[in-house]
């Protein structure tokens, strides 16, 4: 297999509401990353862009703004929350497997057109058209870890301090005022007990990813992380019981990487999970293995999963996440991405000293007898 050096990365601000169309958002990332980095974007052979609302064609009408779309392969990709980490895997492969040596990766999406509220569901998801919303999923989720593990509400409401501080640092986060415990407790209730302070934004914003070969790279003096793996999962369909505290979707993804990497969860500097709900950033860091089962708080309070410092525990979500950085759902995989490279190229807005080796974690949606969608895992590392 060839070895893939992610080359660059570009970003714009997550916001409430931006005045852009959703293709032009998506063009900015792409401006940017070009723009900053000095790479030719004639060496782009293919173009994968995520989206979970930007409608159809959205790559071809995004890159026709960023002057890459005559006769350009372009695959649009779209798994939810997971589009555009999905969109990555697949560029990932066809550098590896298939002879390409330069792809770019999209992800986009603008939320606000969408309006207040949990996200529409089909007509044929039985469980989104009784009321089971990713909110109340997640509320579920909360209560049975609480019930289960004497978790407190307190505990929850941290997850949310720490996003808030990590984004007040991250000059592309939405969510960038910070918040105290009391604050997110007495935030307007969403689904009990999770407030709206626990609640991930829905954001408008695009994040771009161009991955090449090794030889390209050493070819064009381009560095930076390679690629140790890429793994995608769906969910595995069941009208069973199931335990929603134990995602068993993550725990396949991850242990997969974990396996093609060559690296355990305790060796990682920097993980960025999916913490669109203050419980998922507990429960996904257990079934990641970055602490033990039942001590997610704890890892939480000791500050290991905040420090900034070299530390036998991961730094945890340092551009504040989803609930901090902001969740334009397309485009949260890429995003993962970019802010991984910041870290290991030692530029990140939160910068864990020294970090070598990062995860990105991604779940896509819900779907009736799933316990996720998709659920997306990359490792990158430096030399």
């Amino acid at each position: 297999m060839t070895e893939v050096v992610v080359a660059a990365t570009g970003i714009v601000p997550f916001a409430k509401e931006t005045p852009l169309s959703v293709d032009m958002l998506a063009a900015g990332a792409v401006r940017e990353l070009f723009d900053g980095s000095g790479v030719d974007p004639g060496l782009v052979e293919e173009a994968y862009v995520g989206t979970a609302k930007g409608g159809g064609l959205i790559g071809q009408r995004s890159l026709r703004f960023a002057g890459l779309a005559s006769g350009l392969p372009i695959f649009n990709v779209e798994s939810a929350c997971a589009s555009s980490a999905v969109a990555f895997h697949l560029a990932r492969r066809a550098i590896s497997d298939s002879g390409v040596e330069c792809a770019l990766v999209v992800g986009v999406d603008k939320l606000s057109t969408l309006g207040k509220g949990a996200l529409p569901v089909q007509e044929t998801e039985w469980e989104g058209q009784a009321g089971v919303t990713n909110p109340v999923v997640y509320a579920m989720r909360a209560n049975r870890y609480m019930h289960e593990t004497g978790a407190t509400v307190e505990d929850l409401a941290r997850v949310s301090v720490k996003a808030r501080q990590f984004a007040s640092a991250n000059p592309i986060a939405h969510m960038r005022t910070k918040v105290t415990v009391d604050e997110v407790l007495q935030s307007r209730m969403v689904a009990d007990p999770l407030t709206l302070y626990q609640c991930s934004p829905k954001s408008d914003g695009a994040a771009a990813v161009l991955l090449v070969s090794d030889g390209l790279a050493r070819r064009a003096g381009v560095t930076g992380p390679r690629v140790r793996a890429t793994v995608v999962k769906s969910g595995r369909f069941s009208l069973a019981e199931r335990d929603i505290t134990r995602p068993d979707i993550t725990l396949r993804a991850s242990q997969e990487a974990f396996a093609d990497a060559g690296i355990g969860p305790e060796e990682f500097d920097v993980v960025e999970l999916h913490d669109a709900f203050s419980i998922a950033e507990l429960l996904y860091s257990e079934e990641l293995g970055l602490c033990p089962e039942g001590e997610a708080p704890r890892f939480l309070q000791s500050g290991e999963s905040s420090s900034l410092e070299p530390s036998k525990s991961a730094l945890v979500n340092p551009s504040g996440g989803l609930m901090g950085r902001g969740h334009p759902i397309g485009a949260t995989g890429a995003a993962q991405i970019v802010e991984l490279t910041n870290q290991l190229m030692g530029r990140a807005s939160s910068q864990r000293e020294g970090a070598r080796t990062g995860m990105a974690h991604v779940t896509g949606g819900g779907a009736s007898g799933f316990d996720n969608g998709a659920c997306a895992v990359t490792i990158l590392t430096v030399d």
